[in-house]
């Protein structure tokens, strides 16, 4: 076992600096924290105040000393180990313990020895004069504490004070304890044995600090502190996910020792497996028939966005459930408001619904708009879940709706055509795979009521990206068969040579047209690598007869 020896306290050479304590009969104190006490002793002025003509010598640290220090920053951190000394072996070292009341005397020797001297303080808990045992703690960088304090309270208390000291004979008047590497909650934790209430005490800290002291109370395996700490924990909120996971991590490591922290991990967990199972449908449906405007909004971001958590964690073993029990709540969902966005479009689309003055026609049209924002929430979500190749699938069946488009006014529909470019979008950027027949069942049914819309969701929409849905949409084309291609593409040429900017701009997906078409044709009946070039210049003016 390492142990400190105390060197002998000469004349001018006081290295042990009284500190004020204020005692109390539950042994409350104050102890100067290390960085406290460096700053302390950096700026005391070893020299008479009143001669100021010769100012001190430069100290200079030896390089062995230096690099001493430097080995013991650079080591590991070992738990705290304890030297055992009788009172014979305390006499033997005579005046190398000195008093805490100890003052300097008149000579006083070089500067550099008390610079490079060990920083020591002093601690005395319970009542002056009735101690019986000194614990000197070693800390980092040679700082040292030597804490006066009483057998019986120490040995009631800490598991390892009571292991150290039962073998020490009935003279033991000091223990080393080495390493100490948080020696100001050590003193702290100490003194906590000296206190009734220990909850009051602990009720004026702070988290981290609580945990700290936890810590420490675990290597000195004190109890009675430990479950102060663990009921601390229990009730005081905990601001952040840093200081959960802290917690939590604390927690664990000591339910793996035999404590009881269930109380506190119920704030994290539940018996139960998983949720149950109408929960997620509830909280959806509460979210969907909403008719607080930024509520709504607001719940659907913190919804999506934790959805998207729960889409990272697919490695845990109850994902594939839970995935499936989502995708059925998300999907009924949509046929839900699919079937409401079709009875509100046959409603606006009577002959009398158009005569109708405006408070009678303002509930249905803003009813198409929530629904319609509904259905892009859902369609978010699945994108998201790479699960929308059945919303596809249901948004090109809905040709019923398709046809009653037109009946509506632009105002009104364009809801419908950002759930449209929303798809081809998806289908651009492979976040959705439906099949050939989806997709083009999807361009054939829906590309004209968006570009009969486009005008005014590039002028009216705030989150109409135009690029984007344009990339999308030429490359959801350039996905079918050549010749679907071209009927597609030329069908867009001329309502693009109509309308120009009011019509979705593809020029990009006209010329990877063109070039399969009439540059680089494939032959099927030849090898991948051979090139069928055209024998014939092709004639433009055919093409526009098409």
């Amino acid at each position: 076992m390492a142990e400190v020896k105390l060197t002998k306290v000469e004349p001018g050479h006081t290295k042990i600096r009284n500190v004020p304590i204020a005692v109390t009969p539950e042994g409350f104190w104050c102890c100067p924290s290390p960085v406290g006490f460096q700053k302390a002793t950096k700026h005391q002025n070893p020299l008479n105040k009143t001669k100021l003509s010769s100012p001190p010598p430069k100290t200079t640290i030896p390089k062995k000393q230096s690099s001493h220090n430097n080995e013991r920053r650079s080591q590991p951190p070992n738990p705290p180990r304890a030297a055992v000394a009788s009172d014979d072996h305390q006499r033997s070292c005579g005046a190398d313990v000195p008093a805490v009341s100890g003052s300097a005397g008149s000579d006083r020797g070089p500067r550099t020895k008390v610079e490079n001297a060990p920083r020591k303080v002093a601690i005395e808990f319970g009542d002056p004069g009735t101690s019986d045992l000194k614990v000197i703690l070693l800390g980092k960088q040679s700082f040292c504490v030597k804490l006066t304090a009483h057998r019986n309270v120490l040995v009631e208390n800490s598991r390892f004070f009571a292991e150290k000291l039962s073998h020490g004979e009935s003279n033991l008047s000091y223990l080393e304890v080495d390493d100490c590497e948080d020696i100001e909650i050590y003193v702290e934790t100490v003194g906590l044995m000296y206190c009734k209430e220990m909850k009051q005490r602990l009720i004026k800290q702070s988290l981290t600090r609580v945990l700290r002291i936890l810590k420490v109370a675990e290597l000195l395996g004190f109890s009675s502190c430990i479950q102060s700490c663990l009921e601390y924990l229990e009730a005081v909120p905990w601001v952040g996910q840093e200081e959960e996971e802290k917690v939590v991590s604390t927690v664990l490591r000591l339910q793996n020792e035999g404590f009881e922290v269930s109380p506190i991990l119920k704030r994290v967990s539940s018996h139960a497996s998983a949720p149950p199972k109408d929960t997620l449908p509830r909280i959806v449906e509460l979210v969907l028939k909403s008719n607080e405007e930024r509520g709504r909004r607001e719940m659907k971001s913190v919804v999506l966005k934790l959805l998207r958590e729960n889409n990272n964690n697919s490695n845990l073993p109850s994902y594939a459930a839970a995935t499936d029990v989502c995708n059925e709540t998300l999907y009924s969902s949509c046929a839900s408001c699919l079937n409401s966005l079709l009875s509100l479009f046959n409603q606006a689309s009577e002959p009398e619904f158009t005569g109708k003055p405006m408070e009678n026609k303002e509930p249905v049209l803003k009813q198409i708009a929530f629904e319609s924002d509904n259905l892009s929430w859902l369609l978010d979500i699945l994108a998201d879940r790479q699960a929308a190749d059945r919303f596809a699938v249901m948004w090109a069946g809905q040709v019923e709706l398709a046809a009653l488009h037109a009946s509506l006014t632009v105002s009104t529909r364009y809801h419908v055509s950002c759930i449209t470019g929303r798809l081809f979008v998806g289908i651009g950027k492979g976040e959705l795979l439906p099949s050939k027949d989806t997709r083009q069942s999807l361009l054939e049914t829906w590309l004209q009521p968006l570009i009969n819309d486009y005008s005014w969701l590039t002028h009216g929409c705030r989150s109409f990206d135009r690029k984007v849905v344009e990339e999308g949409i030429g490359r959801t084309i350039l996905t079918l068969p050549l010749e679907n291609q071209q009927s597609i593409l030329l069908a867009w040429l001329g309502s693009f040579l109509k309308a120009g900017d009011n019509c979705p701009n593809l020029q990009r997906a006209f010329e990877v047209w063109w070039r399969r078409s009439f540059i680089r044709p494939y032959s099927e009946t030849q090898g991948s690598d051979d090139i069928r070039l055209p024998q014939q210049p092709v004639d433009c003016a055919v093409i526009s007869e098409q």
